[in-house]
């Protein structure tokens, strides 16, 4: 059975985050690093701070927009990257 996830990456440029979603976590860290997502790409090299698995597509993808939408919910995940750090 297929698992997703919601990743978190950090630049190593600047530092910024960027939330996201997918089957295939090494992939899309490569792509991230690659260039291939318009939004960020000025923003390479990436590495991934923090990661969430999850049973299906529907979950991960509602968990990656309340992280993206939910100010408070996405301050406790980078609180736990940071603390990690």
């Amino acid at each position: 059975m297929e698992k997703y996830y919601v990743y978190v990456v950090e630049s190593l440029k600047d530092t910024t985050r960027y939330i996201g979603f997918t089957s295939d976590i090494e992939k899309r860290i490569k792509e991230h690093n690659h260039g291939k997502t318009k939004s960020i790409k000025h923003k390479t090299p990436f590495q991934l701070v923090y990661k969430e698995e999850f049973e299906n597509k529907t979950e991960a993808r509602k968990r990656e927009i309340r992280l993206k939408k939910n100010s408070w919910e996405r301050k406790q995940v980078y609180e736990k990257i940071d603390s990690n750090k």
